[in-house]
């Protein structure tokens, strides 16, 4: 991701300053307009701590992380800097939310149709189910879908991420599915996302910068 970052940056007109790993001084990060973090999720906290503290603005694009939102949230606000994360930056994955969202608010009367949400990714991704899925789930509850969610997630080889997300009853099926046929669909939509942060104050979430209609 870093490498993608670094490689697309100047079309969203940004200059790399620096590239900072955990084992660096985060002051050579000052000067800076906005800091994109993609880390591991055991070192976001303490690294939007040392960000903030700089008075930068941060992109979380790290998932598996929020268990930690609470710190995160309190060293954004005691600094008075901006925050924005997000599962996935996918710009398609932001819209595919939206409309999971609608389609279980539909279904949620319908007592006949259950559901179903997968995914998969590369074998090297280290959370599962993917902060995408739990995302997905969790807008389908919010939409009024109470029954249960049967939940399942693969690890193998090097696939970018699928997410699934199914209705099935006695009379059909709907599948609604989004695939990734890379990472550069993240990078692009962490560097919107350091665009709009400039200047602002909070907490935010990607969708909220994307879907604000």
């Amino acid at each position: 991701m870093g490498r993608l970052i670094e490689q697309l940056a100047p079309e969203c007109g940004f200059s790399v300053h620096c590239k900072v790993d955990l084992k660096d001084d985060f002051k050579q990060a000052s000067g800076a307009d906005v800091a994109i973090e993609f880390t591991m999720p055991d070192a976001v906290a303490a690294n939007v701590e040392r960000l903030a503290s700089l008075g930068l603005p941060v992109v979380v694009g790290t998932t598996g992380w929020l268990a930690h939102m609470d710190r995160v949230r309190a060293s954004v606000e005691r600094h008075g800097t901006g925050l924005v994360w997000s599962p996935n930056f996918s710009i398609g994955v932001n819209v595919f939310f939206r409309l999971v969202s609608e389609a279980a608010r539909l279904l949620a009367e319908e007592s006949s149709y259950g559901a179903w949400a997968w995914e998969i990714h590369h074998h090297t991704k280290k959370d599962a189910p993917s902060g995408t899925l739990l995302k997905l789930v969790e807008e389908m509850k919010a939409a009024g879908y109470g029954r249960a969610i049967d939940v399942s997630s693969n690890r193998a080889g090097a696939h970018p991420g699928t997410h699934e997300i199914g209705f099935d009853s006695p009379a059909d099926t709907i599948t609604l599915r989004h695939s990734a046929r890379g990472r550069e669909g993240f990078a692009r939509g962490a560097l919107k996302a350091a665009q709009w942060i400039q200047g602002k104050k909070g907490v935010f979430e990607f969708s909220e910068v994307l879907l604000k209609r």
